[in-house]
């Protein structure tokens, strides 16, 4: 760093000499000083102070470029910088003073070209170079230095996730696909391979190809969870219900498998086995694999798309299921009343409603549950005494209203009370008129 070039001062006297490299080294050591304490502007005094004595010291140059950075002088700093690599190129970390200026004033395109020459210093600088092409939208080089580096250095996450928003555009999967080929011919048992082609494939439309790579991956790593996936997609299509379960199991089974793509398997055989009655068994030992699921409560789901196909022996067969494991879930406990009234087991419904009334004494659409069920077992009292308590609870909510005064209604007309059956049918056709206005 204080090295002084004997050609300047070949004229010089020896005396004059000393003094000079004196003057030098205290104008320098307190640039540092005053640089160490934040005070840049005396150190930039100093150091120029030392560009008289030595105008083509690169150091020099290089501190002065630091300080101007240090207070946000991008031009000066770049310049000061650029001036110490045109005195000795061979010095990296003058080029990273100039990368520096770059990445803080977001130049990106004059970073690749300062991290290119970087690159000859350390092959590490390759990984600054991704984000740049992926910062300049450079999308083709950055997935061709991105497959480089992962044949060369390994993966890595962050290249993971900038791979994949730059296959999200179809215009880069042909050279993607040709890529992950030559990979799976050079690392036939790299399973991450296989993978990134099926979904390739997959999401351009090409089932017969993802088929091909799944049985060529099961071929290479039968212990592969992700060949399952798409063997799962494959046997499904051609009605193979056997084959479709085995995979299935071995799926659901997988710690290796996302969560959202075993939901998404799920539906797809629920939607294959519903008017399948010899695939009831394998479908509830799909579910046990969700006992623990915080996200979705699988039997209840399931129960609801029994329940839409009007399918209520079925939809009660999982509401029950899941209150096994959820006891208190109170919409899952409406749910399977109104599937109990639509098979119109009444003794049932007004049985388990009015238990419930005692255990959820302020929710409304128990009573009114209870007084359906009383009604319809023509125990008009018990019915009526159950809905009065119930309406009191009903609060900013018409269509329960119409409901409880309907029942209400039904009620009072098993009792002989015609005056308040029709008091109760009235406003219930009031309320009904001024919901539709």
């Amino acid at each position: 760093m204080f090295s002084i070039h004997g050609s300047l001062f070949a004229q010089a006297e020896p005396d004059d000499i000393a003094l000079s490299n004196n003057d030098f080294e205290n104008a320098f050591y307190e640039s540092l000083t005053q640089k160490g304490i934040e005070n840049y502007d005396k150190a930039i005094t100093a150091l120029e102070k030392c560009l008289k004595l030595q105008p083509q010291n690169a150091t020099v140059y290089f501190e002065l470029g630091k300080n101007y950075l240090a207070q946000k002088k991008y031009k000066e700093a770049y310049t000061n910088f650029e001036q110490a690599t045109k005195i000795d190129p061979k010095n990296k970390w003058f080029w990273v003073g100039l990368y520096d200026v770059c990445y803080e004033t977001k130049d990106f395109s004059q970073a690749i070209i300062i991290v290119n020459k970087l690159v000859e210093f350390k092959k590490d600088y390759e990984e600054d170079l991704v984000s740049l092409y992926m910062n300049t939208q450079q999308y083709d080089k950055a997935l061709a230095l991105i497959n480089k580096l992962n044949d060369n250095v390994g993966k890595s996450d962050m290249r993971d996730n900038y791979k994949m928003q730059i296959l999200r555009d179809v215009k880069y999967q042909g050279t993607e696909k040709d890529n992950l080929i030559e990979q799976i011919k050079k690392y036939p048992k790299e399973e991450s391979n296989y993978v990134a082609l099926i979904f390739l494939y997959s999401e351009s439309n090409q089932e017969e190809k993802a088929m091909e790579v799944a049985k060529k991956l099961e071929t290479e790593i039968p212990t592969s969870d992700w060949a399952q996936v798409s063997l799962f997609k494959y046997h499904l299509n051609n009605k193979d219900g056997t084959s479709t379960v085995k995979a299935m199991n071995l799926v659901l089974a997988s710690s290796k498998i996302d969560n959202k793509i075993k939901h998404r398997m799920l539906n797809e055989f629920l939607i294959f086995a519903k008017d399948k009655p010899e695939f009831e068994k394998d479908l509830e030992k799909a579910i046990s694999y969700f006992v623990n699921d915080k996200e979705v409560k699988v039997a209840k789901e399931i129960g609801k798309f029994f329940h839409a196909k009007k399918n209520w022996d079925q939809a009660i067969r999982y509401y029950d299921m899941h209150l096994r494991t959820d006891s208190e879930d109170l919409e899952t406990m409406l749910l399977l009343l109104q599937a109990y009234a639509e098979k119109q087991q009444f003794e049932l419904v007004a049985k388990k409603a009015a238990s419930l009334t005692e255990l959820y004494p302020l929710q409304p659409q128990f009573y009114y549950y209870a007084g359906l069920g009383y009604n319809q077992m023509k125990n008009f009292k018990k019915a009526k005494d159950l809905l009065e308590v119930g309406l009191d609870y009903v609060v900013d909510d018409a269509a329960t209203e119409i409901n409880f005064n309907i029942q209400l209604g039904e009620a009072y007309n098993g009792l002989g009370d015609i005056k308040k059956k029709d008091s109760h049918f009235l406003r219930a056709e009031q309320l009904l008129k001024n919901k539709k206005q």
